[in-house]
């Protein structure tokens, strides 16, 4: 039983040693020293009443009571960033932090220039962005917008559908001079072939739909897009690719253009946040500047 409310900050220290799996890191990433994160710790094993961690080869690994406080102090944390943001902005101006949350490879390649146009044009616009394949929760505020590949299926969501982002087979024309070019499905057995090295439902589902990209024929796997991305443009083999930025890259060749699979696109954030001048303002430009990334003659012909 709990007779004191523990400090918000036990809990912050708490989840970076869940993070690092030992004090010291925790301590560097808080800013901290060491024997602060050890008393953070103590306090809020005696709180709770249970040992939260213990020691071992690689380092502190937490209890079943350390994981079953871990969603807790996640929510704690977002909550806490989200306030911050909130209280970053002026009511009436286009100014503060606003989080976005969106796949790798769109948050490296095709966002940057959108986000520099955006403050550009709102010099006190701060913008965190988190890169990553994972989808971070909007009604939980772990970001105040996101790019998404699947329409949001929470109605406290306000939503825009970009449209579908088509991704085809590509290779770099050094490697296409040096092993040839398929013609057809099945010379691709013939090829070394990139892609993931987990089992997505994307991935599963391209699979299903083209049984030669199986994964023991990849020839070069990873868990990371940009590492993909990058094998492929350096003349790895032949992996997938959003067609319109291999548009921006002369050495990439589209093979095999029957293959294509669809990834669905649309821009979210919580519907809370519409009268924020800050999110509704970076919403609408990511919105367009994601249209524009689609359909670049659409929209420079005002269509």
């Amino acid at each position: 039983m709990i007779l004191t409310e523990p400090s918000w900050d036990f809990y912050r220290t708490f989840l970076a040693v869940l993070q690092h799996g030992s004090l010291s890191a925790a301590a560097r990433d808080l800013g901290l020293t060491q024997p602060t994160i050890g008393r953070h710790i103590d306090a809020l094993e005696q709180a709770i009443g249970s040992e939260l961690f213990t020691r071992s080869q690689q380092g502190l690994m937490p209890t079943d009571a350390a994981l079953a406080l871990k969603p807790y102090a996640e929510t704690l944390a977002s909550t806490s960033a989200a306030l911050m943001r909130a209280a970053s902005g002026a009511r009436d101006t286009v100014s503060g932090v606003v989080r976005i949350s969106a796949s790798e490879v769109i948050g490296a390649e095709v966002l940057p220039p959108i986000i520099a146009a955006i403050q550009e044009a709102h010099p006190d616009l701060v913008v965190e962005l988190s890169a990553s394949d994972m989808v971070e929760d909007l009604l939980q505020r772990e970001a105040d917008i996101a790019v998404r590949m699947i329409a949001p299926s929470q109605d406290a969501l306000l939503a825009r559908h970009i449209g579908v982002i088509p991704l085809g087979l590509f290779a770099h024309r050094r490697y296409l001079d040096r092993y040839g070019t398929p013609e057809h499905l099945g010379d691709l057995g013939k090829h070394r072939l990139i892609g993931f090295d987990r089992q997505t439902a994307f991935v599963r589902a391209m699979m299903k739909r083209y049984p030669m990209l199986e994964s023991p024929s990849f020839a070069f796997k990873s868990d990371h897009s940009i590492v993909l991305l990058n094998a492929l443009r350096w003349g790895g083999g032949i992996g997938f690719c959003q067609v319109p930025l291999a548009k921006n890259n002369e050495d990439l060749v589209h093979v095999l253009p029957e293959i294509e699979i669809s990834l669905d696109t649309w821009v979210a954030m919580h519907e809370n946040l519409r009268s924020s001048p800050r999110c509704r303002v970076t919403f609408d430009a990511l919105v367009a500047g994601l249209r524009n990334y689609l359909n670049p003659d659409t929209e420079r012909n005002g269509r």
